[in-house]
């Protein structure tokens, strides 16, 4: 009974140990795609803010992937004969959708709206990482709810003004580097600004957002 015991305790220690690892979460794996797209040449590189390709994100419940024509905009005119960026040329001529691999991936029973979020002031650092510095784009987060528990208990402490939210070079408020407000109102420390932006940006209250309803609809 004793060896059974032990054993059961092992595996369920070895089930719970896998389904936190990176191979059940997919967190820091970097997916295949049939276009070796690079978020850091992109955006830190040229400087080209997140809604240019991802249109619907301040309106919809998803971030959206950019058609191909928003690609062409540029490309039409720049690495025009590139090997790599063929497969978007061909998708521009046929029309057919370029099938990029989800990265960011949650299950289908969980409901996920970006637009709440980001007019929330939620960055988009919070969830997806340092996206500015990936020459190729992989899960920053486990995405498990005990990281989404994380903010939802305590959003102040990732809150930053609306104008900041697509800024990858934020920095929380410090002495150093102070944070001020429309108002005027300069803040120096995060939960001090995270509380004021709560108030501000009518964020429901803990027991709303912490609520089993409000993510598994």
């Amino acid at each position: 009974m004793l060896a059974a015991i032990v054993v059961v305790s092992v595996l369920l220690g070895f089930a719970l140990e896998l389904q936190q690892s990176p191979y059940a979460t997919y967190q820091g794996m970097r997916q295949a795609q049939p276009v070796p797209f690079s978020h850091m040449h992109h955006n830190a590189g040229l400087g080209i803010d997140c809604r240019y390709c991802h249109t619907s994100v301040e309106q919809s419940s998803y971030a959206g992937i950019p058609p191909t024509k928003t690609c062409m905009n540029c490309h039409s005119q720049i690495w025009t004969n590139a090997a790599m960026l063929e497969p978007v040329r061909e998708s521009y001529r046929t029309g057919q959708s370029i099938l990029w691999t989800k990265v960011n991936y949650l299950p289908d029973y969980v409901y996920f709206n970006h637009s709440i979020h980001v007019n929330k002031g939620v960055g988009c650092f919070s969830c997806h990482g340092p996206v500015n510095k990936m020459p190729f784009m992989y899960q920053e987060s486990n995405m498990r709810m005990s990281w989404c528990l994380e903010c939802h208990r305590e959003p102040e402490k990732f809150l930053r003004p609306r104008d900041q939210v697509f800024n990858m070079n934020y920095e929380q408020p410090s002495a150093a580097h102070p944070v001020m407000l429309a108002d005027g109102t300069k803040y120096t420390d995060q939960i001090e600004l995270g509380t004021a932006l709560k108030s501000q940006y009518h964020v429901r209250t803990v027991q709303d957002i912490t609520s089993c309803n409000t993510c598994h609809r």
